[in-house]
């Protein structure tokens, strides 16, 4: 019996000593190593996926590659009994009939579509018009409690159609909202959800190539195309009818029918700004070419112990251009950079929270969504339509474009001055001998251009990180070209390619980083909150009940 005792008391001291030697690998950064990155985006960016597009052989192939390897991990599903989460979309080719005709009882000015002007609508139907419709010049069309500014103040345009400025009055006044960095109030898609809103049949952003951040070809090619849309309820017949844009050399013309000054677009960024009536009307049609589809986002769930009932979210995209024009003979758009990489990263980081010794007390959700490439789309369903409470999710953190450039002494924190969550990335990457910053040019709205972004917009605070510029072996000036070098040449091109050589060194770098944020969240009880400041605080304290 002694001796029976004396083994099984040596047995559970070995057990004692390896689960202590586990717990210590595992809960250091260095357990990701990326071993299984390297397999996994080998796999995702493989043209056997067929460039992962939503609706396509390539979107079966890779959400059911992405479902098996969760469940290698014991991962549970995170949909109830599904790992997957339907999105229904909808894709419409809109197409104006004819020129934007405008005009008033002294004249009219007509222009032509592309070159002129572009418009379409989310309206799920085959034919949508604006009939003799008012256009008014709504300044840059926000509505911002918090910066003291309504430019629909004491505005009815149920039935008319609002004119109004991209980006926000910061961009021309830096003591305005906050300054060169824009705001969400900025972009684009909050101009046509903000006249939605207000009741417009219609709204046009005057295009301006500085403040937009790229020029008027940009939006010409993205609109010449037929548009995905989440297909909602009301068939979309909630937002305004049509959506378009002028060229700043159309909006001169038409201020000139109006006989108003285009020092109007100045007086817009002026506090006590009124919208100014234009006295002038127009009638479009719009035709649309209407396709419906559903797509999936893939969701695995790791069960916290003592909050199981609070979430934290890691986001990636799955899914990019599919099969297309071919370049230099290849036609398939692997995404390798753009998003194998971040998907790649979430299977990663997956696997080191299922190896952590001491169980997070959070449930940790892994969610690969689709459509990110069309709008996204994907996170916007999910934010919608929330497996998990919002105001149960403790924070979102996302992965986009993770790249091989090897170790950076720096990480941009795109955003960074929104949320609590900075101190956190701060943290981490001071473990890790680096520095984090903001992005380059805050004034180009990239805190508004991934998943994350949606998250934010339902008051969830949300981390998005970047590789940094300030290569280890090579200086700040080399890891610029890099990433040019990319933007120019293989960014929604087939060269985004995965290679063997890829120098993945500073990728686990950062997966590490992100990796120990969610950690070190997953074991608190406090929820990180939005700055002051932050368009977002508000809708994170409603939903809180502050």
């Amino acid at each position: 019996m002694k001796i029976k005792k004396s083994i099984y008391t040596i047995a559970m001291a070995g057990l004692a000593f390896a689960a202590c030697t586990k717990s210590e690998k595992a809960e250091s950064p260095s357990d990701i190593d990326g071993k299984i990155f390297a397999k996994q985006i080998a796999v995702l960016a493989s043209d056997s996926l067929e460039g992962r597009k939503p609706f396509s052989a390539g979107e079966e192939k890779t959400i059911q590659y992405l479902k098996t390897e969760f469940e290698k991990l014991g991962l549970k599903p995170g949909n109830g009994d599904s790992y997957f989460q339907k999105v229904p979309m909808v894709d419409i080719l809109s197409k104006p009939a004819g020129q934007l005709v405008i005009k008033n009882d002294k004249g009219a000015v007509a222009f032509n579509y592309l070159d002129d002007f572009v418009a379409a609508s989310r309206h799920v139907q085959d034919q949508v018009k604006l009939t003799d419709s008012e256009l008014i010049f709504a300044g840059y069309g926000i509505v911002a409690p918090e910066y003291g500014w309504n430019d629909y103040q004491g505005l009815d345009v149920r039935g008319k159609t609002v004119v109004v400025l991209v980006n926000d009055p910061g961009f021309g006044d830096s003591t305005l909202f906050k300054g060169k960095t824009m705001t969400y109030y900025g972009r684009w898609t909050y101009k046509f959800e903000e006249a939605a809103r207000q009741g417009a049949a219609g709204v046009l952003i005057v295009h301006d190539t500085k403040p937009a951040s790229y020029g008027w070809a940009v939006v010409r090619s993205g609109w010449s195309k037929s548009k995905l849309y989440l297909n909602s309820d009301d068939n979309n017949m909630s937002r305004a009818a049509v959506e378009g844009w002028i060229s700043m050399e159309s909006a001169k013309k038409l201020f000139k029918l109006a006989k108003v000054s285009d020092t109007l677009l100045t007086a817009a960024g002026k506090k006590g700004f009124k919208p100014v009536p234009l006295k002038v009307r127009t009638s479009l049609v719009i035709n649309n070419m209407i396709k419906k589809s559903t797509s999936n986002n893939v969701l695995a769930l790791l069960p916290g112990t003592d909050r199981k009932d609070e979430y934290i979210i890691y986001t990636a995209h799955w899914d990019h251009f599919g099969k297309g024009e071919a370049i230099k003979g290849d036609s398939i758009y692997n995404g390798a950079a753009d998003n194998a990489s971040g998907t790649a990263a979430l299977l990663e980081i997956a696997s080191a929270f299922t190896k952590l010794e001491k169980k997070p007390s959070r449930s940790i959700l892994f969610l690969s969504v689709t459509a990110e490439e069309q709008g996204l789309l994907g996170s916007d369903y999910y934010t919608s339509h929330p497996v998990y409470p919002i105001n149960k999710t403790v924070a979102d953190i996302n992965m986009d474009v993770l790249q091989p450039f090897g170790k950076m002494k720096d990480i941009i924190i795109v955003g960074k001055g929104q949320s609590d969550l900075d101190e956190y990335a701060d943290e981490a990457a001071g473990k890790q001998g680096r520095t984090t910053r903001g992005e380059p040019d805050p004034s180009g709205g990239w805190y508004f251009r991934s998943d994350h972004f949606n998250f934010a917009k339902v008051g969830i605070p949300s981390l998005y990180i970047e590789n940094g510029s300030v290569s280890v072996t090579h200086g700040e000036a080399w890891g610029e070209a890099q990433k040019k070098d990319y933007n120019d040449n293989r960014y929604h091109s087939p060269a985004d390619e995965y290679s063997s050589s890829w120098d993945l060194s500073g990728i686990i770098e950062d997966m590490q980083l992100v990796f120990e944020v969610g950690k070190k969240l997953s074991y608190e009880s406090t929820f990180p909150g939005w700055k002051k400041g932050s368009e977002f605080k508000s809708i994170r304290d409603k939903s809180m009940g502050k």
